[in-house]
């Protein structure tokens, strides 16, 4: 399945049913009076959050969602159907947004979270609402009031508790195989992966959600590169995996670059819990190896792991930490 992680949907309620004029006319009986009934209500328009969804490539083939009208309204005051509601389904951390981007409606955290977007249009009243002593026999009724309508924007924002980022090709998605059953791309050259992988990190009893995204690169909080569009990403997680390559010539400088990007697209990033991993561990010889270490220990106090996602190594260590790590902040929860 694709991934898709925005969409922009249009949403229209159903209008209410216009009320009926009507009046009795049965045999025997003199004077019937009216006996129109109301229009049906319009449907309303809800947004809910289901299990087993994790993309919106759904919402990329149909944009345009419209709830029923209500039904007129008929003799012997009988009030018409209502409309039925319409409910959009959509993945656990899915913000709903206004046409402009910036004004958020909802957001769908948890499954089974439903909210109303647009109500239905109330129906119209019929002719007998409208009977009194003055005026016995009224032809007056209301059409039904319009439903409301609008554009607005779907934005998913995985819900995973570890997301791995770094420069392009600093072995995510590698780890993330190695770790998972996921089986993202991996390729030798820049931005292999060009959305979000999810996989499950199992621990004997304990297991948690990892997420591989696309490689950052300078300014990706400004919009360079394919960072920019994933970054959302990063806020749902309780902890981050900073992978660099320890076999760059530039290691200070890619480790301070992704930070920069972090901290320019949000600063509570920052305040998370975040572990560095030195990955390629495995292809440097011991004398290089801690010459790079020490060099990374010099900008940077976090706790560091040297591990080799290709070679399987180093592994233990921190998933020990990250499960401690995700314990503590459950237990704050």
């Amino acid at each position: 399945m694709k991934f898709l992680d925005q969409a922009k949907v249009y949403l229209k309620s159903g209008d209410g049913g216009p009320g009926s004029v009507s009046f009795r006319r049965e045999k025997y009986i003199e004077f019937g009076g009216p006996d129109g009934g109301d229009g049906g209500r319009g449907g309303d328009v809800y947004i809910e959050a289901v299990e087993n969804l994790n993309t919106l490539i759904d919402y990329r083939y149909q944009q345009h969602f419209r709830a029923p009208s209500g039904r007129p309204g008929a003799g012997a005051n009988r009030t018409g159907p209502s409309g039925k509601s319409i409910t959009l389904k959509v993945p656990p951390g899915t913000q709903v947004f206004m046409e402009d981007k910036t004004t958020l409606i909802a957001d769908l955290v948890k499954p089974g979270q439903k909210v109303l977007i647009l109500k239905g249009g109330d129906g119209g009243k019929g002719n007998s609402q409208f009977k009194s002593a003055t005026n016995q026999a009224p032809r007056r009724a209301d059409p039904g009031w319009p439903g409301m309508e609008m554009w607005v924007w779907l934005r998913l924002k995985l819900i995973a508790e570890v997301g791995l980022v770094g420069l392009p090709n600093a072995g995510k998605s590698t780890l993330l195989k190695a770790l998972t059953q996921a089986n993202p791309k991996i390729a030798n050259y820049p931005f292999t992966t060009l959305h979000p992988h999810l996989g499950v990190v199992a621990l004997g009893d304990f297991s948690f959600v990892m997420a591989d995204l696309p490689g950052l690169i300078e300014g990706a909080s400004e919009g360079v590169g394919l960072g920019h569009r994933f970054l959302g990403h990063v806020e749902r997680c309780k902890c981050l995996l900073h992978v660099v390559d320890l076999c760059s010539e530039t290691l200070v400088e890619d480790f301070t670059t992704i930070e920069s990007e972090l901290e320019a697209y949000e600063p509570m990033l920052l305040e998370k819990p975040r572990l560095i991993l030195g990955n390629k561990a495995d292809a440097l010889t011991p004398e290089v190896l801690e010459e790079q270490v020490k060099a990374l220990r010099d900008v940077t106090r976090l706790p560091f792991y040297e591990i080799s996602g290709q070679a399987h190594q180093g592994f233990k260590p921190f998933l020990e930490k990250i499960q401690k790590i995700l314990s503590s902040v459950g237990e704050g929860e």
